[in-house]
């Protein structure tokens, strides 16, 4: 028998809320996304997450722990190996990942790579750096156009972008190349976990401006998650944002892109409107692409109000046959060097209507006890392989 018809799976991308025992072989020490926004901002206002328990899970310089939280809380540590998007975000359905994807955000791509991308395509590299996609066009989008040149780069996360100007080399080429690089970086030794088309239009500098024709070539989860199962199933897995990137389409039933994560809020209110059974599993990525990786504290925090605000919303919505969990995917602590992830515990909050009364549960030693409570509830059988124990007796 269901508990729940409906579930919504919120991802708050990037939102820590402190290291992991091991987070300091990951070169990360001290890191605290939410405690650090906390500390470093005069006001932070986010009462719906309190009322649901935030600060019970993590020490807040400026927002209170409530004596009786509404939902049931726990840190969450992550269990595979990495401090990435996909990794925690598949782990949370299931997935232990061994071997972290490569990232190049330092060193830039490996010359022989580069080497196999220039002789396949036919096009001189340039850039092969970390860089914002915005920035890199203004300093290479006219070299592009007037001498036909690849603009290749990457980022913190484990990514191979690649730009392509839709009215000069047009959106096909740019996408075949992509597939190009796609199959090169299968490799164990360059295996970044997407390539992505960049296209832009524009001439010159100041007017270059990205298209909404972005396309990722993700990797595939390396095996069935709870996503296939419920699918399998016969229940509705609604994505929204990059969730349908992450998992390469595997075991969704419609997805949602976002332009931004207001516009994602938005998008799983007009979802909670309507009458379905399943699964609606929502990436918020904003948190860690506009703020966490630019270092803007500021911004984090500010970002954090908005979604507090359509929270709010979402909560005066569910009914008593909902379940909504909210938890991310890792941190990215603003405060900190460089501009890289930081590898953290995350928070889990779930509430509903129906319950009673919330409270915090032990720290619990991997975020797969989301899929594994999702899969209970619809009592759907956890893929063979599949990491993670059911909370669902606590909800």
């Amino acid at each position: 028998m269901k508990k729940y018809k409906r579930i919504f799976t919120i991802v708050l991308d990037s939102l820590g809320i402190g290291e992991m025992e091991d987070s300091k072989d990951y070169g990360d020490f001290g890191v605290n996304t939410l405690g650090h926004i906390s500390e470093y901002v005069e006001k932070l206002h986010i009462p719906n997450l309190q009322k649901l328990g935030i600060a019970n899970l993590c020490n807040l310089s400026n927002v209170a722990a409530v004596e009786y939280p509404m939902g049931v809380c726990a840190r969450l540590n992550e269990r595979s190996h990495g401090k990435d998007t996909m990794t925690g975000h598949w782990e949370f359905m299931g997935i232990y990942t061994d071997k972290p994807f490569q990232t190049f955000t330092d060193t830039g791509f490996p010359k022989e790579l580069i080497e196999e991308l220039s002789r396949r395509t036919g096009r001189v590299i340039i850039g092969n750096k970390s860089a914002s996609g915005t920035e890199i066009l203004e300093e290479l989008g006219e070299e592009q156009i007037q001498k036909g040149h690849l603009i290749v780069y990457t980022s913190a996360d484990s990514v191979l972008q690649i730009c392509g100007n839709e009215e000069t080399m047009g959106l096909e080429t740019l996408y075949r190349y992509c597939e190009i690089a796609r199959e090169l970086t299968m490799k164990d030794e360059w295996k970044v976990g997407r390539v992505i088309a960049r296209p832009y239009t524009g001439q010159k500098k100041g007017e270059f401006k990205r298209t909404a024709n972005r396309h990722d070539y993700a990797v595939k989860p390396t095996g069935k998650t709870v996503l296939n199962a419920l699918r399998d199933s016969g229940y509705e897995v609604i994505s929204v944002g990059k969730i349908y990137d992450i998992f390469a389409g595997e075991g969704l039933t419609e997805s949602n892109k976002s332009k931004s994560s207001l516009h994602g809020m938005e998008q799983t209110l007009e979802i909670a409107a309507r009458d379905f059974e399943g699964l609606c599993f929502v990436n918020l990525v904003d948190f860690d692409a506009l703020w966490g990786h630019r270092r803007d504290v500021k911004g984090y925090a500010e970002e954090l109000e908005r979604f507090d605000e359509k929270l709010g919303q979402l909560i005066s919505i569910l009914g008593k046959d909902d379940l909504l969990i909210l938890t991310a995917d890792h941190g990215n602590d603003p405060t900190y060097l460089g501009t890289d992830h930081t590898r953290e515990k995350v928070p889990f909050i779930a509430w509903s209507p129906s319950m009673i009364a919330g409270k915090v549960l032990p720290e619990q030693d991997t975020f797969a006890v989301v899929g594994a409570t999702i899969a209970e509830n619809f009592g759907v059988e956890m893929p063979k392989g599949c990491i993670g124990t059911s909370l669902l007796k606590e909800l």
